[in-house]
Formats: C-alpha cells, sequence, structure tokens
C-alpha cells in the first residue's frame, strides 16, 4: 500500500481536509506527490520556477497522480553580499533542509519533485531528500543568458572596485549593472549554483542531460514534464535515494567536480548531502580524486566562455563521456537504469547532436568548450586541500584561478578579525605586493561562515597586487571568486585555530605542489618549525575566545552547532 493510503487509513482528517482545498474523492485515491522547490521572488534563479511547477503538476495529473506543491524559498548570495545577510547564507541551506523535513514528515507522500537552481536552494533540497528518503526526482531550474560582449554577474566585483577606485565612470557601473542578468536562471558562470545544478545530475537524481539547460528554452519545461512522469513511476517502483546516493555516486559527482573546475563551496555541500545518507566524506577524498581527474572545461570564472555555453557542448554527460575510464558506470541512477545505460541512452537519441547545433550558430566546437582528457585544460581538478601548522585540519584552494607564480610563495601576513576591516586597507592601498590578508573570524562558528567575494574581487581587479597578493580565510569564497584565494581554514579562529594567532609580519608559505599552508617565519625572519610551535603555543596562551556574536535566531543555532568546514559545516547537536 503507497504511504498516503495509510496516512489515509490512520488520519480520518485527510479526507476532508484536502477536499476542503479542491481535491476530489478520485484524486485521494492516487499516488501523491509532494512537488517542493524554491520558488518566489528571490532572485533570478527562483523567480521562474512556478513554470517548472506547473509542468511537472500537470504530468503528474494527466499520469494519473496527484501533485501537492510546498514552497521553501531561498535567499540570494548575491543580493546578500557587502553586508551582514551574507552571515544567513550558508544557515539558510540548514534551514530549508529542515522546513522540507517538517513538511514532508508531516503529510507523508508516495515520492517527491524537487525543483531549485541556487547556491543553498538546491543543497538543501538535495539534505532533504537524503534526509526523507521517499522516492524522489530533482528538476534543476537552467542558467540564465550572458549579457553583451559576454557580460557575467561575477564580472560586476570588478566593476564595483574599478569605480571605487576612478577607473570607469558611474555610467559604465551602471551599464554593467542593468545588462549582466538578462534572463532567470542561475547566474552563467560555474560558481555554485551551476556547480550545484552540475552535481545534482552527476549523483544520479535527474533525467540525464537536464542540468544546466538554458532557463529560457522550452527543452527545460519539456524535461520538467518528463521528471512529473518519472515521479509516478518512481512512487510504484519504490527506488529510493538510499539506493542511488552510494559511496561510489559521490565519487562520481567529485570527479566531475574536478572536471568543471567546480565551486570549492561543493566542500561545504557535497559532504552534507553525504552526511544525510550516513556517508562521511572527508577533504582528502576530494584531493586525492582532483589529482587524477584532469580540469577541461572552459567555462568562468575559470575560463573564458559563459556557463550556457556548458550545455552546448554537452552538458554534464558531455564530461562524463571525456572522463568515463574513471567513473562508476554501474551505479544505480533515478531512471532506474545504470549511469553507464544511461550515456549509452543518450548517444542514440540524438542528444549530441542537439547540443552542438547550438555551438554551430556561434561558430565555436566542442572542444572549444569541453577538451579532452588528452588535451587538457589542466592535468589535475581545480581544488587543492592545504594542511600545515596554520590549517591543521585542512583548507581549500581554487588553484585553476591561481596565477602559477602563486602556487608556490612566500607572503608577509596582514591580519584582520573582520572582511570589512580587510577590504577597507585593499581599498585604500595599504596592502602591498607579497602581503596575506588574512581574514578570521568568519567561520561557521565564527559569524555564519560568509563569502569573501568583495575582498577577493578587490585584490583580483587591482593590477597592483593581484599576482602577488593572497587572501587566506577561515570564511568561504564565491563559486565566482578567482586568483590566490584560500579559504575554509580549519579549525576556525573562532575555535582557537592557528589563524586566530597570526601576526602582523609573519611569513605565510604556500605550496599548492606540496599541499602546504604554513607559518614558517616571524616579524619577516624564517625560523626553525619548532620555534614557530612553540611560539604559537605562547601566543595560545594569550589568545581569549570571543563572545559569541548572535545570541537568538538561526545564526545563534548555527554557530553553535555548526561543524567543521571541512565535514560540510552542517548543524549536528551533540
Amino acid at each position: 500500500m503507497l504511504k498516503s493510503q495509510k496516512l489515509r487509513e490512520v488520519a480520518p482528517e485527510v479526507d476532508p481536509l484536502r477536499i476542503g482545498m479542491g481535491w476530489t474523492t478520485e484524486d485521494l485515491k492516487k499516488p501523491q506527490i509532494m512537488v517542493e522547490s524554491t520558488y518566489g521572488d528571490s532572485h533570478p534563479g527562483s523567480a521562474h520556477l512556478d513554470l517548472l511547477i506547473n509542468e511537472a503538476e500537470k504530468a503528474i495529473r494527466e499520469h494519473n497522480g496527484k501533485a501537492a506543491k510546498y514552497f521553501t524559498t531561498d535567499m540570494c548570495d548575491g543580493q546578500a553580499q557587502g553586508h551582514d545577510g551574507m552571515n544567513y547564507s550558508l544557515v539558510s541551506r540548514e534551514y530549508i533542509a529542515d522546513m522540507i523535513e517538517i513538511q514532508a514528515m508531516a503529510t507523508p507522500f508516495d515520492a517527491g519533485v524537487f525543483i531549485a537552481s541556487c547556491d543553498k536552494g538546491l543543497p538543501g533540497n538535495l539534505k532533504a531528500l537524503a534526509r526523507l528518503n521517499m522516492p524522489s526526482i530533482v528538476i534543476t531550474g537552467g542558467i540564465m543568458a550572458a549579457g553583451p560582449n559576454m557580460l557575467t554577474l561575477e564580472q560586476l566585483g570588478t566593476y564595483s572596485a574599478r569605480f571605487e577606485r576612478g577607473e570607469i565612470t558611474e555610467k559604465e557601473l551602471c551599464f554593467a549593472k542593468e545588462n549582466a542578468c538578462p534572463s532567470c536562471g542561475a547566474c552563467s558562470f560555474m560558481g555554485t549554483a551551476s556547480t550545484m545544478q552540475v552535481t545534482a545530475e552527476a549523483l544520479g537524481l535527474t533525467l540525464p542531460g537536464s542540468a544546466l539547460l538554458p532557463a529560457t528554452s522550452p527543452d527545460l519545461l519539456t524535461k520538467a514534464y518528463e521528471t512529473g512522469i518519472r515521479a509516478i513511476e518512481l512512487a510504484k517502483e519504490g527506488l529510493l535515494p538510499s539506493q542511488i546516493l552510494t559511496e561510489k555516486a559521490f565519487e562520481n559527482a567529485i570527479m566531475v567536480h574536478a572536471a568543471i573546475a567546480g565551486s570549492s563551496n561543493s566542500l561545504l555541500h557535497i559532504p552534507a548531502i553525504a552526511h544525510e545518507v550516513g556517508i562521511e566524506l572527508d577533504a582528502d577524498k576530494f584531493d586525492e580524486i582532483h589529482c587524477r581527474i584532469p580540469y577541461i572545461l572552459n567555462i568562468r570564472p575559470s575560463g573564458f566562455y559563459p556557463g550556457e555555453y556548458f550545455y552546448y557542448a554537452g552538458g554534464v554527460p558531455g564530461i562524463m563521456e571525456e572522463i568515463k575510464e574513471f567513473l562508476h558506470l554501474d551505479v544505480m541512477t533515478v531512471t532506474g537504469k545504470t549511469l553507464g545505460e544511461n550515456l549509452e541512452e543518450l548517444k542514440r537519441n540524438g542528444y549530441y547532436e542537439r547540443c552542438y547545433a547550438e555551438l554551430e550558430k556561434r561558430n565555436l566546437k566542442k572542444e572549444d568548450i569541453i577538451k579532452t582528457v588528452a588535451n587538457p585544460i589542466q592535468k589535475q581538478g581545480a581544488l587543492a586541500i592545504l594542511k600545515g601548522n596554520l590549517a591543521p585540519e585542512g583548507a581549500v584552494i581554487k588553484h585553476s584561478a591561481v596565477p602559477k607564480e602563486m602556487r608556490e610563495a612566500v607572503l608577509i601576513a596582514r591580519p584582520f578579525n573582520s572582511e570589512e576591516e580587510a577590504i577597507k586597507a585593499v581599498l585604500t592601498g595599504e596592502i602591498n605586493p607579497g602581503d596575506a590578508v588574512i581574514i578570521r573570524y568568519e567561520g561557521p562558528k565564527g559569524s555564519g561562515m560568509p563569502e569573501m567575494f568583495y575582498t577577493t574581487e578587490a585584490i583580483a581587479s587591482d593590477p597592483r597586487i593581484a599576482a602577488s597578493t593572497a587572501l587566506i580565510t577561515d570564511g568561504r569564497f564565491s563559486g565566482a571568486s578567482r586568483g590566490p584565494a584560500i579559504g575554509h581554514v580549519s579549525p576556525e579562529a573562532t575555535e582557537g585555530g592557528p589563524i586566530a594567532l597570526v601576526e602582523e609580519g609573519d611569513l605565510i608559505k604556500i605550496s599548492v605542489s606540496e599541499r602546504k599552508l604554513s607559518i614558517i617565519g616571524v616579524n619577516n625572519r624564517e625560523l626553525p618549525e619548532e620555534e614557530i610551535e612553540k611560539i604559537l603555543v605562547e601566543r595560545k596562551k594569550n589568545w581569549k575566545k570571543p563572545e559569541p556574536r548572535f545570541n537568538k535566531g538561526p545564526l545563534a543555532v548555527y554557530t553553535r552547532f555548526a561543524v567543521s568546514p571541512m565535514k560540510g559545516g552542517y548543524i549536528e547537536v551533540k
């Protein structure tokens, strides 16, 4: 018996309450599908999701099911930049997952369709469906078009910093603002939103070839309709997320992440999703996979082309075909077929021919966007996990976006206790070539782990320091960040991690090849490792744990119970 029908037997109020909102007695007997989404007027990634909801609902209705729409609107990282709103970004993932759990457990359904597009909305939905473990399928909201001259939103930080320095006019800045987001969909680069759409497909939770479709394409509506049909089938088959979200599936997702130079925020989201099904992924797993999977996608911010071109070159299946020799092709997917079977079916049904036709219109070929394993952009994936006396538990660097000369460097520490102090120093010219800008007390337990996007852009857009100055933080970065940025430093400053003990003039060694991030000297003078350790012990004796910044509301809960960024930054009540 379907779960919804068991509910009707034990709760006699269910039938009249549903009849009261327009259900018929025949509707009550049908498979009942929860259609969960982040639809709302929060940002372009969610404002259009009602169109996909309607298509999924229509398909469910026309195939003898009954859909019930639920909403847990997400927030916009872009609109939260530059003020305390960014503190709420990562914690919103946790509360989206919790609200979906509340909705689904209060009124059980036979299956779920989960619709989202962006940075925290999609990870929140993925965490929820993994936790609920009811038959589920995802439809992602697609990607927006680029503006004039391939203008995309991640360039706005550079425009803003250049305007602050008087390098461009207000008219030029306004033109960029008015044209960077010409449509709905995720921002048109491989930031966190796009990366997580790709991840949903790479995990096997979407119909093949559906991630990062152009948001304005009729093909996206078709995929939403087909997803609704598949939800009805899943309700009857009983295929569960736990059967799809295996360790091999997560390894596949990390391999795809390496190949696309995906957002560093995936180190927060993928382990958090895995945790919901009892799989513990550590940062070393990411590093090991990134060491052997080549980076092959020429899409911004690490590459040249806007994000919409990804689909035209074959999308996730196109990436998977290139790295096929590494993938676990036997994993089960939401189609009821293995990954290998899905890929073969796409080749038979003309999928690639339809994609490449769009490239031809732009006088491009597939290899312009997706390189081959034999001729990659970079022989290793985009991320590296650095460890050392500054980050005993680890830190992450997206070295695909770092100038080669900065992948091995010794820099002079310039510590700041907030991003506001740091960005002021950058914009007023107080930071010099060879400095390491340290921003601390911005980790999960410090302030909720906001992005340091404006500071990274201020550094990356200043030719005086762009190629010789690093930013090191226990906070995190936007998926659009570029330049020598090292984040997620753990343990974080609020927990007394070594980043809290850094002083002006300390020498910081960065080595991507050695996977090292260490303090190697003080007062601009290099010292033996054992002397550095003694100095850190003495500094720790004088360190005082700061008072909590938040004493009520979601940030109070999050900053008290969040685990380390190296584990996923999720809430864990012990």
